[in-house]
C-alpha cells in the first residue's frame, strides 16, 4: 500500500510517501511543497493542487492522510491554511484517492503511544519506524511521514476488527 501523508499549510504543504507491505515500511519519496509569500494567495492554492496531482501520479498513491486542523491563537492563518486543506481534499477527491484524517492527538497516540509527546519523540519515532539515516530537515515534512506511519496503524486496527 503506498500511503501519502500530508501535513497541510499554505507557505509549505509537507508530504511524505511511504510503502507499507506486510509491516515493513519503505520510504520512497518526501519533501514539501513550497509557495512564495508574495504571490497572490489564489496563486498559492493553484501550486499546490498542481504540484500535489504531479506527486500523486507519479508514485501511484493509494491512500492519503491528512492531519486534521489545530487551531491556536492566529484565527488569520488558521483560515489560510483551512483553505489551502480544503484544496488538498478536493485535489484527493478529483483523483479519486481515499483520504483518511487524523487530529494531531491521534498521530502523536499512534506513534508514541502519547497523544502530548514533543516533536523530538515524534522525530525519533519516525526515524526508527522508516529506518532513516538522516532526518528531514523541516517539521512539516516529519510530520508528513508521522502521518503516514499513523494511517498504517489504524488500517492494522481496521484490518483486526472485521
Amino acid at each position: 500500500m503506498i500511503v501519502l501523508g500530508i501535513d497541510p499549510g499554505f507557505a509549505r504543504v509537507g508530504y511524505g510517501i511511504i510503502d507499507y507491505n506486510k509491516n515493513k515500511y519503505k520510504v520512497i519519496e518526501y519533501g514539501s511543497i513550497t509557495t512564495e509569500a508574495n504571490m497572490k494567495f489564489s496563486k498559492r492554492l493553484n501550486k499546490i493542487e498542481k504540484d500535489l496531482e504531479s506527486i500523486c501520479c507519479k508514485y501511484k498513491i493509494n491512500v492519503a492522510s491528512v492531519e486534521k486542523l489545530f487551531f491556536n491563537t492566529n484565527t488569520k492563518t488558521g483560515i489560510q491554511v483551512a483553505e489551502a486543506r480544503g484544496v488538498i481534499l478536493n485535489t484527493m477527491e478529483n483523483l479519486n484517492i481515499e483520504v483518511c484524517e487524523y487530529t494531531p492527538l491521534q498521530i502523536k497516540q499512534a506513534l508514541v503511544g502519547y497523544g502530548r509527546a514533543d516533536k523530538l519523540q515524534i522525530k525519533s519515532m519516525v526515524k526508527s519506524f522508516l529506518n532513516l539515516e538522516v532526518m528531514p530537515k523541516l517539521d512539516d515534512t516529519t510530520d508528513a511521514l508521522a502521518i503516514a506511519i499513523c494511517h498504517t496503524h489504524s488500517y492494522k486496527m481496521n484490518d483486526l476488527l472485521k
